[in-house]
């Protein structure tokens, strides 16, 4: 196995033309399957320079398929000279080309081919026969006659499973190539594990019976034939390998078996026609073979992301549908952010044929990748590219989802919140009047970004909070669809202005028995406190630890005694360079 492409699927409505398009592979089956083809030719007998130059525009042939044959798939193709009638029917029912085909044999001669998947109307009819109608071609063959390459017909290569059958891979192959002289069709996507019972088949168009010249098929250099039906100078001969039928005038359906002209372990094949004379176009190959082969494919069922994190938990399921054997245990498994690897897993049972498998892996997406990228999942790599297990299919394997990270906007600022001082530098803050415009349902408050991100120690009562610094950050989550925003703002203490009381009574009833600041006492912390008597003369000098009493502390006379009845003058110096010293008078009253 190599390293996957990612492949996308579309659905096309509108009629697609190829020209002369290489026959490649269109669909593979894997398990019991083989497949019959019937069909029937416009022509009613050779055509030629000197026969009659006329066409049909119906016809019909049987299906008959065993009891046992449960029909999978039926692809109807149909042909003709000129440029094509694309809209036909089908036991009366309209049928429009999918995918048409053109080819050329000089400048005035051309052909198309067309194709439609009628598998729906096969499996509702089942063994019945088909009439083909509303196919023609009669006023555009005239030109074609004299050159004998008049030609018009139908084929239908119905897929069937049957369980009595070995296990088998079929490939489906089309396209329009043609010959003479010479044409060269390598068929891949093969894996021969025996080949007994190896065959080949084809839809072709415009082959004459009585032209048989250099006329040659062959398989990997082998030529094959099936006499007398297809005798090896005349492969294509106006015959119906599956009927018996040798009057389908002018296309084939043909099938051989080529059990030992292929080897195993080939996975491709190389047919090769010539022809000196004839101009046959292959439009349809259909090999079965042998194969017992898991398919291993990979979805990815959902994945989960965290805001703020580079860690992917992805949730993937390994499938072996298109298969003809179990998929192995510890069938490895790599994932890719963009083309790096960022992860490996493996199976961890035996995935039986139709069978799934669900796994859970996170994976780390380093900041190289960027927070976009697609995250691609391979199975059957070992993380260098390469495969261990021999697959059915082995360009099947990948899978991918482009992702976005929840990578958390760079944070908001708000405004600070300031408060005043109501000592040592703390006061009580309302964190939400910088989130009123908010939902507050919605908002949750925290001292870090790590406990933000962590959704841990969040700020219980953010209406009154005491900060613990000055300044303090705060930082808040608003959450938003599909994560969360982060906003930042400080918590600032200032010093107010003091509240200085008129008075006050030391007399020591415990109520007003202090000259109380407010505002003052641990808050300007430097502050000195001078208290003077009407004289003049100082009596009391007080600071943070302090406050005056109404006794003096200065001064010779009532040193330790309540001063006076009166009032005192004072001086408070906070010594905060933001105020002057505070002057007026208090009044002490017993």
């Amino acid at each position: 196995m190599s390293f996957k492409l990612i492949l996308s699927a579309f659905i096309v409505f509108n009629v697609i033309t190829l020209p002369a398009q290489d026959v490649s592979l269109y669909e593979q089956f894997n398990g019991r399957y083989d497949y019959v083809a019937i069909g029937n030719t416009l022509n009613s007998e050779e055509n030629g320079p000197d026969t009659n130059c006329s066409i049909l525009s119906t016809s019909s042939a049987t299906l008959n398929l065993q009891p046992q044959q449960n029909i999978i798939a039926a692809y109807l193709y149909w042909a003709g000279s000129g440029v094509g009638d694309f809209d036909i029917e089908i036991n009366d029912i309209p049928i429009t080309a999918e995918r048409t085909f053109s080819d050329t044999l000089d400048n005035e001669r051309v052909f198309f081919a067309a194709f439609a998947d009628v598998t729906e109307i096969i499996q509702d009819q089942g063994n019945t026969t088909y009439t083909i109608s509303e196919l023609d071609l009669t006023t555009v063959i005239n030109p074609y006659c004299p050159t004998g390459t008049n030609f018009g017909g139908w084929a239908i290569a119905i897929v069937f499973q049957d369980e009595n059958l070995p296990l088998n891979q079929l490939n489906v192959y089309d396209g329009l190539q043609s010959v003479p002289t010479n044409l060269n069709i390598t068929l891949d996507n093969l894996n021969v594990l025996d080949n007994e019972g190896a065959k080949i088949g084809f839809i072709a168009w415009e082959g004459d019976n009585d032209l048989a010249v250099n006329e040659q098929l062959t398989i990997n250099g082998n030529t094959i034939s099936n006499p007398p039906l297809n005798p090896a100078n005349n492969a294509f001969n106006g015959t119906n390998s599956f009927t018996g039928q040798s009057n389908l005038y002018n296309m084939d359906i043909d099938v051989y078996n080529i059990q030992n002209n292929i080897n195993i372990g080939d996975t491709s094949a190389t047919i090769s026609l010539t022809s000196g004379q004839d101009f046959v176009m292959i439009n349809n190959i259909i090999t079965v073979l042998n194969s017992q082969l898991p398919d291993a494919t990979i979805n990815i069922d959902d994945f989960y992301l965290e805001c703020d994190s580079r860690i992917v938990e992805l949730n993937y399921t390994v499938n072996n549908f298109n298969s003809t054997d179990p998929l192995p245990v510890n069938t490895p498994i790599a994932f890719y952010a963009n083309t790096t690897l960022v992860g490996q897993s493996f199976t961890v049972n035996t995935i039986p044929v139709n069978e799934s498998e669900s796994g859970t892996i996170e994976l780390f997406i380093p900041e190289s990748e960027g927070d976009t990228f697609y995250l691609l999942v391979v199975v059957d790599d070992d993380g260098m590219a390469n495969g261990q297990v021999n697959e059915t299919n082995e360009v099947n394997n990948d899978t991918s989802v482009f992702i976005e990270l929840l990578i958390i906007p760079e944070i908001i600022q708000l405004p600070n919140v300031i408060a005043c001082n109501e000592g040592f530098e703390t006061a009580q803050f309302d964190l939400t009047v910088n989130t009123q415009n908010f939902d507050q349902s919605s908002i949750t408050f925290y001292n870090s970004l790590a406990d933000l991100q962590n959704n841990t120690n969040e700020i219980p009562i953010p209406e009154a909070y005491i900060n613990s610094s000055n300044p303090e950050v705060i930082y808040a989550k608003v959450e938003t669809a599909p994560c969360y925003e982060i906003y930042e703002f400080q918590l600032l203490i200032e010093n107010c202005p003091p509240h200085i009381p008129e008075g006050f009574s030391p007399n020591g009833d415990s109520i007003n028995d202090w000259f109380n600041i407010q505002g003052l006492y641990n808050i300007f912390t430097a502050h000195q406190l001078q208290i003077y008597n009407r004289y003049g003369t100082l009596i009391f000098v007080g600071n943070n630890d302090s406050p005056w009493n109404g006794i003096p502390n200065r001064g010779i006379t009532n040193m330790g005694k309540p001063v006076p009845v009166g009032v005192y003058y004072y001086i408070l110096k906070l010594n905060d360079p933001n105020y002057k010293p505070i002057t007026g008078w208090v009044y002490v009253n017993y």
